[in-house]
């Protein structure tokens, strides 16, 4: 009989032992190392429809745990983050990075090198808009993706040696088809599109043979659109569905703006949008102007993403970075949650990477933590028209794969204390 009673204690305890194991969080029996714990910061992560004060885990670069309260111990660093803003790290999918020795802008000298500009702004990813071709991308990749912090993503140019300026960049025969969705297929992390622009023929052969390479790879198109010959009504009507077109918000020689005379979006662009076409910012230089992007605001016309256009003039004109220009749209009247879901979500869906834009447990740890700066702030357009604002985003830190990268006041750092004789 003893031992009748044993062996039901036994089983008992078993059971009891059972359905702890399965109701205890793993969080709390898991002993890992948390590597960095960002604590009391509002964090906004669309993508898992996050809206609220919580702490984020980093451990071996990903993210570790997001909870209202993450205990502090067995952590090697914590951010207080109270007050700040904690977002995933944003995508800029229009920038010019193929930094060179050339002129111009592939392996050249109008190109960029990402890492001077984008970590201080809170990007973690960037896309190169088509500055290389099927011709020069492994040139591209040694000199420039694979040496950057920054995570560096490409739409490869239909031109087979991408942004060369005239008349190689528009040299019919250059452009194949095969060749570049072959290209695009070899490198599936990296290349995640096709690019299409700065043709000045009226021939739609460009066009279609960039479709087609879209087609071929299963990539969309991206259509920078310095197409003054091709009328917008038949691009768009052209474009597919999860197509980009860039430039949006402006009027210009080589294209036809959104609003019509009386600035009114036009129906053809309305049925695009309907149609599931994404408009992007491209900003640039030249290319925004708050006399369309305002009024287009006003109809409920918003952008799927802020690409910045960067290269090395438009980074020093209006467009400085892309955190400028969610800071035009947030005093445009843009709610900040609306932005933040298209600087980093939105945009990821944009390139077809769902594992990029979000802070989902196990994904990588890109971060950004963003204050708002309140104050007077002048803000410019490429027709160099200010309008005001009393808002400004900043980036207080950037945190790349788990690590610190851009630190803007010392959150990460350990505190200075003067050694005394």
């Amino acid at each position: 009989m003893p031992g009748i009673i044993i062996s039901y204690a036994c089983h008992a305890a078993f059971a009891i032992w059972i359905l702890i194991a399965f109701i205890t969080p793993c969080h709390s029996l898991q002993a890992q190392k948390i590597d960095l714990l960002i604590k009391g910061g509002h964090v906004v992560d669309p993508g898992n429809n996050l809206n609220s004060t919580m702490d984020v885990a980093v451990s071996d670069g990903k993210i570790f745990r997001v909870a209202p309260d993450i205990s502090a111990e067995n952590v090697d660093r914590v951010i207080d983050a109270t007050g700040l803003y904690v977002v995933p790290g944003l995508i800029d999918p229009h920038t010019h990075v193929f930094v060179g020795s050339n002129d111009g802008f592939a392996d050249g000298f109008s190109s960029v090198s990402p890492d001077d500009i984008t970590l201080k702004a809170g990007i973690t990813t960037v896309v190169d808009a088509g500055t290389s071709g099927w011709r020069n991308f492994q040139a591209f990749r040694e000199q420039v993706i694979d040496r950057s912090i920054t995570r560096v993503l490409s739409f490869l140019n239909i031109a087979g040696s991408g942004m060369t300026g005239f008349p190689t960049e528009e040299d019919i025969n250059d452009m194949d088809a095969r060749m570049t969705s072959l290209v695009i297929r070899q490198y599936p992390d990296i290349i995640v599109g096709v690019k299409i622009g700065h043709y000045r023929g009226s021939e739609w052969t460009p066009f279609d043979r960039a479709l087609e390479a879209g087609r071929l790879a299963g990539v969309p198109l991206l259509v920078e659109c310095h197409l003054p010959m091709l009328p917008l009504e038949e691009i768009l009507a052209r474009m597919r569905r999860g197509d980009i077109y860039t430039h949006s918000f402006c009027t210009a020689s080589d294209r036809t703006c959104l609003l019509d005379e009386k600035g009114r979006i036009r129906d053809y662009v309305l049925e695009a949008r309907e149609k599931g076409i994404r408009f992007d910012v491209g900003h640039g230089g030249a290319m925004f102007h708050f006399a369309v992007a305002m009024p287009a605001m006003e109809q409920g016309f918003l952008p799927d993403s802020f690409g910045s256009d960067l290269h090395r003039f438009s980074m020093n004109s209006g467009m400085k970075n892309m955190l400028d220009i969610m800071s035009k749209f947030l005093n445009l009247g843009m709610a900040f949650e609306d932005i933040i879901f298209r600087a980093t979500w939105n945009t990821a869906n944009s390139i077809n990477r769902t594992d990029l834009g979000h802070l989902s447990e196990g994904a990588v740890a890109d971060i950004a933590v963003l204050n708002i700066k309140k104050g007077k702030f002048g803000f410019i357009d490429t027709r160099k028209q200010v309008m005001q604002g009393d808002r400004r985003l900043e980036a207080e830190l950037t945190i790349r794969e788990g690590k610190v990268v851009w630190d803007q006041n010392g959150l990460a750092a350990d505190e200075f204390k003067r050694e005394r004789d």
